[in-house]
């Protein structure tokens, strides 16, 4: 789960990080409120999207006067705005971050993650601020510095002041800089975050340390320990289809392709996915039923895949371990009927009970083609999507 940059930053100004004085606004007589209220001579009118990249988009914008916190305001409010992290199509803004100006000398970066190979929380930090961090690993990988934190003693003082000094943090800001790094980490730690970054994280003229922007993404599977964080969550930023899943307990992402896949198992999900590429095929979606599907739970996928008008064929890959394949056979029957299903579906299953469930599907009476291999799963899938 994502939040907007304004609630990660009251986020981390509750655990010691410094952020500059602003207001979420959903107006523009509020964005200009804001700015009264802010005083001062420059203001930054940011749109309030979960992506990255606003700035490019034009989603971001310095106002000299109210007049044109306004005029800023009502450009960036309402937009389309369209960055590499977001579809074609953008994403509508439908909220605003109204923020103090800020004189920056120089922009870093400090971010947290999950390392699966040491098995701990790191933290990167990189004197290459306000890019992306991907960019800086690409072409210039030795200016990021990392740090794997113990778990039981959490980020010292001395490992923050020693990333804080390669990024080029001057002696005299070190104080100021290591409680945003160990604030930083400590949010993570204790609302179960996946990602967190501060981009840019600035040293200005004066030798301030300021987070002057904020990106939490937080692990979904462990948010009902979390219901605070439950509450900010802005399903305007999310896509219809994937929320309508959340609700049958169906892990679904949208793609861009046009071959509609229903899988158990994440791993699985995955490998038919690669296999359809493999083959020449585009998938249009991820979907993991998981090991527990009803037949009200595959007649709900059903509809959801079906709704992606780009649809032009289904893969049905089953591996009958807990789950049964002719409880699959069923839930595809009885979800093929109650949808009026158009497109082609092909089924492969292997494992528990399945010559029951091939049996199941022989006898249905609907044309389904059915598969032994997951290869020639994907090269009939493929083929009925081309013919369509």
């Amino acid at each position: 789960m994502k939040i907007h940059e304004y609630q990660g930053k009251e986020l981390l100004k509750r655990y010691g990080v410094a952020v500059p004085r602003g207001f979420a606004c959903f107006s523009v007589d509020e964005a200009v409120k804001a700015a009264e209220a802010l005083g001062g001579p420059v203001w930054v009118v940011k749109a309030q999207i979960h992506a990255g990249g606003r700035g490019k988009g034009g989603g971001v914008k310095l106002a000299r006067s109210v007049d044109e916190v306004r005029q800023r305001a009502g450009e960036i409010l309402g937009m389309q705005l369209i960055t590499h992290q977001t579809s074609p199509q953008g994403q509508k803004v439908r909220r605003l971050l109204v923020e103090e100006g800020a004189d920056i000398k120089k922009e870093l970066y400090i971010g947290l993650v999950v390392d699966r190979v040491t098995q701990r929380v790191t933290m990167m930090a990189s004197s290459e601020g306000g890019m992306d961090i991907e960019e800086v690993a690409e072409h210039t990988p030795e200016k990021i510095h990392k740090v794997a934190v113990d778990p039981v003693v959490g980020l010292t003082d001395a490992d923050a002041d020693s990333l804080s000094r390669k990024i080029g943090i001057p002696e005299a800001s070190l104080a100021q800089s290591r409680p945003i790094l160990k604030g930083l980490y400590q949010a993570f730690w204790d609302t179960d975050a996946s990602l967190a970054e501060i981009n840019p994280l600035i040293l200005t003229g004066d030798g301030r340390v300021i987070a002057l922007d904020a990106k939490l993404n937080f692990d979904s599977n462990a948010l009902f320990r979390h219901p605070e964080l439950v509450a900010l969550r802005d399903l305007d930023e999310e896509d219809p289809a994937e929320i309508e899943a959340s609700r049958f307990d169906l892990a679904y992402i949208q793609l861009d392709g046009n071959i509609g896949c229903l899988v158990n198992g994440a791993g699985l999900a995955m490998a038919t996915m690669d296999t359809i590429k493999l083959f020449g095929g585009e998938p249009a979606n991820f979907l993991d039923v998981g090991g527990g599907a009803t037949t009200d739970k595959v007649t709900e996928a059903f509809k959801i895949m079906l709704r992606n008008p780009e649809l032009k064929a289904i893969l049905v890959n089953i591996f009958g371990g807990i789950m049964k394949c002719d409880t699959i056979a069923e839930g595809v029957i009885a979800a093929s009927k109650a949808v009026g299903l158009k497109v082609p579906l092909v089924v492969r299953m292997k494992g528990t009970n399945e010559d029951l469930g091939k049996k199941m599907l022989a006898e249905s009476g609907l044309p389904i083609i059915s598969a032994d291999t997951m290869a020639e799963a994907a090269q009939k899938v493929v083929a009925a999507a081309a013919a369509a």
